[in-house]
């Protein structure tokens, strides 16, 4: 790890820590204790159970995606793939250390660096542009359910933003075009714009990429629904529908690890707004992220398992002459 690598995590780590102490400094420990300890299992396994169907259709857009970047990528590499990636997420800065170890897994596999960076960065680039849709779309119940008005300014300009990201990269590809041939930088953006465009506002793969997209971040939702019916908070589905996918967006601003201490501070904020205890919102954000944490946990099995799979087998020692001479005595 570089030095400047290492800076950037201790900055990541030491954000985590003071958005959590804040999340935490007015909870009540005993009774977030005594909740956890009535954990509801068969409701965090339910949890558990969509999130690792989130994984699996999160994979199955990237290969869609992958498969456009012309580099071929079958739907089971690409499920374990991202279980790893999962587990770099949990123990790298933010999202960045999953999204790297994706490219180099699929670079080694079909030898086609561009193209894996690419498809990553675009499988990223998607699954944020739909969940900003997803928060504009919601935007006349969420006013409706939230009245701060700092709340409400916060989720018009994000509601906003993603509208204009589809034009954004329609003019990033126009724009691109005329002077690619110039600088190598602005060719790969302008290519990588393009793919963009193609499985976004396309119909193959635009068809595969946005009902996968949708159907990920709606099963989230309920993930997140189920965790609350798990530690017994009053969030009602409708309700999660309109907070969890604005938290989810904030929490992927790579300023901390895995979303730690921006997601929970997020959550707190949420709940707040809507009206709910502030205790839920964190007991609840917690609980998913163990959740996360759990099939990350996974990732790193599988990553451990490949290479043991990967190890060159130790070479035998060498035949001396001696060695010859000795046994044929």
């Amino acid at each position: 790890m570089t030095l400047k690598s290492a800076l950037s995590f201790a900055a990541k780590a030491a954000v985590s820590v003071v958005i959590l102490y804040l999340a935490l400094r007015s909870v009540d420990f005993a009774t977030l204790q005594d909740r956890l300890r009535n954990l509801h299992i068969g409701w965090y396994a339910v949890a558990l159970a969509l999130m690792t169907v989130q994984m699996f259709l999160t994979a199955l857009r990237w290969r869609a995606i992958a498969i456009a970047c012309g580099a071929p990528l079958g739907a089971g590499r690409a499920f374990i793939y991202s279980l790893i990636g999962a587990f770099f997420s949990q123990t790298l800065p933010s999202t960045v250390g999953g999204d790297a170890a994706r490219i180099v897994l699929l670079s080694k596999d079909t030898g086609r660096w561009k193209g894996a960076t690419y498809s990553v960065l675009v499988d990223r680039g998607a699954g944020l542009t739909w969940l900003a849709l997803l928060v504009f779309a919601c935007l006349p119940w969420s006013l409706a359910v939230i009245s701060n008005p700092i709340g409400r300014w916060t989720l018009t300009l994000v509601g906003l933003a993603g509208l204009a990201i589809i034009p954004g990269l329609m003019l990033a590809r126009l724009v691109g075009r005329r002077i690619a041939s110039r600088w190598a930088v602005v060719r790969h953006l302008h290519e990588a714009a393009d793919i963009a465009c193609r499985c976004i506002v396309s119909r193959v793969p635009g068809v595969t990429v946005a009902t996968s997209t949708i159907a990920v971040h709606l099963i989230t939702v309920l993930a997140v629904w189920a965790i609350a019916r798990s530690v017994d908070s009053s969030l009602p589905l409708g309700t999660a529908l309109l907070l969890v996918p604005p938290v989810i967006l904030i929490a992927a601003v790579p300023v901390s690890i895995a979303g730690w201490g921006v997601r929970e501070g997020a959550m707190v904020t949420a709940f707040t707004y809507a009206g709910l205890p502030a205790s839920d919102g964190l007991l609840v954000s917690l609980a998913f992220g163990i959740c996360a944490f759990l099939l990350g946990a996974a990732g790193g099995v599988l990553w451990l398992a490949r290479r043991q799979q990967t190890k060159p087998a130790p070479s035998a020692p060498a035949v001396t002459p001696g060695d010859i001479a000795g046994t044929s005595r």
